[in-house]
C-alpha cells in the first residue's frame, strides 16, 4: 500500500508540474508580447511598422488561448479517463468478452486515443476555420479538412497498431530482454518511416514536383554545380491548397533525402532569397542534422525502455489504479502517460540542439551564399507573410522553439557580417 501511495504521488507530482508548466510558460509569453506590444525590433525597422507588429502580438495572443484551452479540456479528459473508472471497466470488458491478448493490448490505446483525438477535433476546426480565417491563412475547405482529420486518424492509429503489437508479442517471447529487442524494433520502425514519409506518407497530403518555375530552377541547378553539390530531389509542394503560410524544410535519409519548397514560398519571395532558403535547407542535408538528431533520440528511446521494462513488473502500478492484474498493456499504457509527463522537462535539451543546428544552417547558407544579405531578408518577408512572434519570452523559446528566434538568428549574420 505504501508504495501505491508513493506511485499516486510521484505521478500525482509529475502530471501537476507539467500542466501547470506550461500553462506557466503560455501566461508568461503573453505577458511578455503584451509587454512589447507594438515595439519594432531595429532588425525590422522600415520593414514591420508597430501597426503591424500589434497584428502579430494578437495572432500570437490568439493562438495561445485557444491551445490553453484544448490543454485544459484534454487534461481534464484524460485524469477523467485514468482515475473515474474508464479503463477498469474497459479491461473488465476485454476479459469478460475474453478478447485476444494482442488485440486488447491495441484496443486499450486506441479507445482512449480516439476519445482524445475527438476531444482535438472542434478545436483543430476552430483554429483552421476561424482563427486562420480571420487573420488571412486559410485555404482549406471542410471537406479537405475532414479528409486530412481522417487520413491523420487512420496512419496514427495503423502505425500505434503496428508497433505495439510487436512490443507485445516482443514481451511474451522474451519476458527479460523485451526492452532490448523492443528497442531495437521501435528504432527499426522509426528510421524505416523517415525513409518511407516522403515516399508514401507525404503524398497522400500534397501533390510533389519539381520547380515549375523555370527560371528558378536553372538559378538552383546553377547554385549547387558552382559549389559542386548534387540535390536531385528539390520539389515544390502545393501547400497553398490548405494555408497561405510560407515554409520550407528537409526530409529523408539515404536515397529519399529531398528539399521541400512550399509553392507559396515560391509565390511569395524573390529568387535570391528563396536560394538563401534553399541554402539553409542544404545545410541541414550537409552537415547531417538528422541523423544526429535521429542519434539522440535513440540515446532517449533506450533509456525510457530500460526504466520501463524496471517499472512494469512493479504491482504498485497496476494496484494504484485498481487493475487486479499486472497485464503489460496496461502498464505500458500508464507508464506512456506518465513519460509524456516526465518527458516535457527533457525537452529544452531536443530544441537546444535543434536551434543549435538552425544557426549551423543558417552559417551554411551564409558561406554557400557569400552573402548574408538574401537570408537576413528572407526572415522578414518570413516573418511579415506568417504573422511570426518577433518578442518570445527566453524561457519559452527554451521549451517551445526549435528555431531560435527570427531576430536572434538576424544577428548572428550580422555577427558573421561585421
Amino acid at each position: 500500500m505504501k508504495d501505491s501511495h508513493l506511485l499516486l504521488a510521484l505521478f500525482a507530482a509529475a502530471y501537476g508540474a507539467q500542466v501547470l508548466a506550461n500553462l506557466g510558460l503560455e501566461g508568461i509569453n503573453r505577458s511578455y508580447v503584451l509587454a512589447n506590444l507594438g515595439k519594432v525590433p531595429k532588425e525590422f525597422e522600415g520593414w514591420i511598422d508597430s501597426a503591424k507588429m500589434a497584428h502579430i502580438a494578437r495572432y500570437a495572443l490568439d493562438k495561445s488561448r485557444l491551445g490553453v484551452f484544448e490543454e485544459i479540456i484534454s487534461e481534464i479528459a484524460l485524469l477523467a479517463i485514468l482515475f473515474l473508472g474508464a479503463l477498469t471497466g474497459l479491461e473488465s470488458l476485454f476479459s469478460y468478452w475474453e478478447i485476444p491478448y494482442l488485440f486488447a493490448g491495441i484496443m486499450f490505446f486506441l479507445i482512449p486515443a480516439a476519445i482524445l483525438h475527438l476531444i482535438h477535433l472542434p478545436f483543430s476546426y476552430r483554429y483552421t476555420f476561424f482563427l486562420e480565417e480571420a487573420y488571412g491563412f486559410n485555404r482549406s475547405t471542410p471537406g479537405l479538412w475532414l479528409a486530412d482529420q481522417f487520413k491523420l486518424g487512420f496512419l496514427s492509429a495503423l502505425i500505434v497498431s503496428v508497433i505495439l503489437c510487436l512490443i507485445l508479442w516482443i514481451i511474451e517471447l522474451s519476458p527479460d530482454l523485451w526492452w532490448v529487442w523492443g528497442f531495437l524494433t521501435v528504432s527499426a520502425v522509426q528510421i524505416a518511416l523517415v525513409e518511407l514519409y516522403p515516399l508514401l506518407i507525404a503524398p497522400l497530403f500534397n501533390k510533389f514536383e519539381p520547380v515549375q518555375d523555370e527560371v528558378l530552377a536553372e538559378k538552383i541547378t546553377d547554385l549547387m554545380e558552382r559549389n559542386g553539390m548534387e540535390v536531385k530531389r528539390i520539389l515544390q509542394m502545393n501547400a497553398g491548397l490548405r494555408s497561405r503560410h510560407t515554409n520550407a524544410y528537409f526530409t529523408g535519409i539515404g536515397k529519399r533525402k529531398q528539399i521541400v519548397l512550399f509553392d507559396t514560398l515560391i509565390e511569395s519571395h524573390p529568387h535570391d532569397e528563396i536560394l538563401a532558403i534553399l541554402a539553409h535547407e542544404v545545410g541541414h542535408l550537409k552537415e547531417r542534422h538528422l541523423v544526429k538528431q535521429l542519434l539522440f533520440f535513440e540515446v532517449l528511446l533506450f533509456s525510457g525502455f530500460y526504466a520501463t521494462h524496471l517499472l512494469l513488473r512493479w504491482e504498485a502500478l497496476y494496484e494504484t489504479f485498481d487493475f487486479s492484474l499486472p497485464k503489460p498493456y496496461i502498464g505500458l499504457f500508464l507508464l506512456s502517460v506518465f513519460w509524456q509527463k516526465v518527458g516535457f522537462f527533457l525537452q529544452p535539451a531536443y530544441m537546444a540542439l535543434s536551434r543549435h543546428f538552425e544557426r549551423r544552417a543558417d552559417l551554411f547558407a551564409a558561406g554557400f551564399l557569400g552573402a548574408t544579405a538574401p537570408l537576413m531578408a528572407s526572415f522578414r518577408r518570413l516573418a511579415d507573410d506568417n504573422l511570426a512572434n518577433l518578442n518570445p519570452h527566453p524561457l519559452y523559446v527554451l521549451f517551445h522553439y526549435s528555431h531560435p528566434p527570427l531576430i536572434e538568428r538576424m544577428q548572428t549574420l550580422q555577427r558573421v557580417e561585421g
